[in-house]
């Protein structure tokens, strides 16, 4: 038989570990610090039982340990006693260890006790003081050394790849991507049909996805691939979500990261991590790395030197920068980064070669948002009553997130009720709840405070329905939710561009609530503080931002690159000027809404009466009390017209998109 053969023979021995012999110390210490304070522990003696050994005269010597305990040894001739014997015998660990301990109490009575003992008995027992640490207390005190020494162990093992552990060989691996890959073998299911709305997005994200299924098509022209694009939109409108489907529509290596993944205790692991991802991207072209909220690492560089700037971050966001610029065009990698920050990232980052295309993700339109009901109500039970054209009319600025959660919400409220559906009301009760908050019928209100609070309430519905440019009512209640203890809803026309006269109107509509405080009590109160608060910044915009005072002509202080943050981009005299209007305008609305109300006083006091019994009503109520606004045919049919004009041009749209 070969020497191979008896060796493979051999019965393999386990290997030796360390951490068995540090574990048997560790327990030969407690051992031995319980074994000698159980067998002195054991031996502690009453008060009546020192009274008695101290005046037999048996005490050799007694030692005060951290003057609250005694530790008693007694003579040789004390310990022939038959009642002495059984601790003569020497302990495990202590071949001299005292054969009593005695607990006194107080020392300088226990003291006092051992003077009068030795006159009255003529003692002459030895008596001394010592200061002793356990040996737990010895470990406790070196604890957060141990702690430190142990977290410096575990981080070490972790950078050198878990060799000490068999994982062998791979050095820094700390400094390896946290990039997760999707491929063909974990197929992402998103696809463009799954992200509703965002046309616009799609159609240039859809260009990216066409330059990497066939990339001849561009580069035989003499075209480059784009390097990377940008995804910048609010929170919750569906950039995330957006790069999914291009990882889904594409069907190529993904790699997907955060931001944050990049940034670690250790200098130069951000940088080794950019290396790495780019370097596994390249090997796996022609792929897509998404790097999701990238103002983690690409904020502007040297904007935060007051307060020290991040060394670690800055060389992570260089490295970034260079391999950005340093693969080739024909290696098909993009690069997709999303944030909702786009002003503090730094410009070497957003200059083209780097990221060439910003693809701006806006909050959805009336069109969009009823596109995206039709996606998260798949999966509800719905009852045949619910408008999903009036849910995306009542739900102006919510992005996709919020439309999400509502469609749970109302789910959640059906099933609260114990329905079999979901009906229309309970979307609009999710509406409420997000909006205004949860609802407090049980809130502790006095007669006096409800009947203000539904004249403020009334006073809003009536002006807004008198004004041409204010938003049409859809409903008003005085049931407190969150903070408010009422609120009133309106639908908002969606517009592009807002004129004075709409501005205006929305201004005297806000303080028809105050308006109808004074003009009912002869008194306000302080719950107009968000209609001032509203109605303050709005005239301040138009002064100062819009240009659309006469005395402050035309002209903007805003500043879009935000760098007029602490300082006034004008004079003293032109502030003066600024605060004189503001102050001119919102008193000339106040004045408004109460001619309006005098004007209206009989509806006003029905409206509010009406509002005090049913303390929710809506706009078949207004319409009985003040009849149909002058104005709301008109509205109709240009809604009508603009919706049927956009119809029209999507069809004839339509045969050049398929050709």
């Amino acid at each position: 038989m070969s020497d191979s053969k008896k060796n493979n023979n051999k019965p393999t021995l386990p290997k030796f570990n360390f951490y068995w012999v540090y574990g048997a110390i560790f327990i030969l210490l407690i051992g031995f610090q319980f074994f000698s304070s159980s067998d002195i522990s054991s031996r502690n003696i009453s008060s009546n039982k020192f009274s008695e050994i101290l005046k037999s005269n048996d005490i050799k010597e007694i030692v005060i340990v951290n003057r609250t305990s005694a530790q008693l040894y007694l003579t040789k001739e004390a310990l022939q006693k038959d009642a002495y014997k059984k601790y003569a015998k020497p302990t495990l660990f202590n071949k001299t260890a005292p054969i009593f301990s005695y607990d006194f109490g107080d020392l300088q009575n226990f003291e006092n006790q051992l003077k009068e003992a030795k006159k009255t008995y003529s003692l002459t027992f030895d008596q001394k003081h010592i200061e002793q640490t356990s040996f737990m207390d010895q470990i406790f005190a070196f604890l957060p050394f141990i702690i430190l020494i142990a977290i410096w162990l575990f981080f070490m093992r972790r950078m050198s790849g878990g060799a000490a552990g068999g994982g062998g060989g791979q050095i820094f691996n700390i400094g390896k991507s946290k990039a997760k890959l999707f491929d063909k073998d974990t197929k992402v299911k998103t696809t463009f049909k799954d992200v509703a709305g965002l046309e616009g997005a799609k159609e240039e994200v859809q260009e990216i996805v066409d330059f990497l299924k066939n990339p001849e098509k561009y580069t035989s022209l003499g075209g480059k691939i784009p390097k990377g694009a940008l995804l910048v939109g609010s929170p919750g409108t569906g950039k995330t979500l957006l790069a999914k489907a291009v990882a889904g529509e594409a069907g190529v290596p993904f790699f997907s990261l955060s931001g944050s993944d990049f940034v670690e205790m250790f200098v130069g692991v951000g940088a080794s991590r950019v290396r790495d991802l780019f370097k596994q991207a390249q090997q796996k072209s022609p792929s897509i790395i998404f790097i999701d909220e990238i103002d983690a690492i690409g904020r502007a560089r040297g904007k935060n030197s007051m307060t020290g700037g991040n060394d670690e971050r800055e060389n992570t966001l260089n490295q970034l920068l260079t391999e950005m610029d340093g693969f080739g065009t024909d290696t098909n990698v993009i690069v997709l980064a999303a944030t909702n920050r786009a002003d503090v990232l730094d410009k070497a980052l957003m200059r083209a070669g780097r990221f060439d295309r910003q693809i701006f993700v806006d909050l959805p339109d009336i069109n969009e948002r009823q596109a995206i009901f039709e996606v998260h109500i798949k999966p509800l039970k719905l009852a045949d009553d619910v408008h999903i054209e009036f849910l995306a009319q009542q739900t102006p600025g919510f992005s996709g997130a919020d439309i999400a959660n509502m469609c749970n919400e109302a789910a959640l409220i059906a099933a609260r009720k114990n329905k079999k559906k979901i009906q229309h009301q309970d979307f609009l009760d999710a509406v409420d709840r997000i909006v205004g908050g949860l609802e407090k019928k049980n809130k502790v209100i006095t007669p006096k405070e409800k009947e203000a609070i539904a004249y403020h309430e009334a006073g809003h519905a009536t002006v807004s329905w008198m004004l041409e440019h204010a938003a049409p009512l859809v409903k008003v209640t005085i049931v407190p939710r969150g903070q408010s203890l009422g609120a009133a809803w309106y639908l908002p026309a969606e517009r592009m561009i807002v004129q004075t006269e709409q501005m205006l109107d929305e201004m005297c509509a806000a303080l028809g609530g105050r308006a109808a405080e004074k003009i009912t009590f002869d008194k306000i109160s302080t719950g107009a503080l968000s209609d001032l608060e509203k109605v303050t910044k709005q005239a301040r915009a138009m002064v100062t931002v819009y240009g659309l005072n006469e005395k402050i002509g035309n002209i903007t202080y805003y500043d879009s690159s935000g760098n007029d943050a602490f300082v006034k981009p004008y004079s003293e005299e032109t502030s003066k000027k600024i605060d004189e209007e503001i102050s001119k305008m919102i008193e000339a609305q106040y004045r408004r809404a109460i001619k309006i109300l005098e004007d209206n006083k009989e509806k006003l006091t029905t409206l509010a009466e009406l509002l005090l019994e049913k303390e929710v009503i809506f706009k078949d109520d207004l319409v009985k009390i003040f009849g149909k606004r002058p104005f709301e045919k008109e509205e109709k049919e240009d809604v009508k017209k603009i919706i049927e004009e956009k119809n029209s041009s999507e069809v004839e749209a339509t045969p050049n998109k398929e050709s």
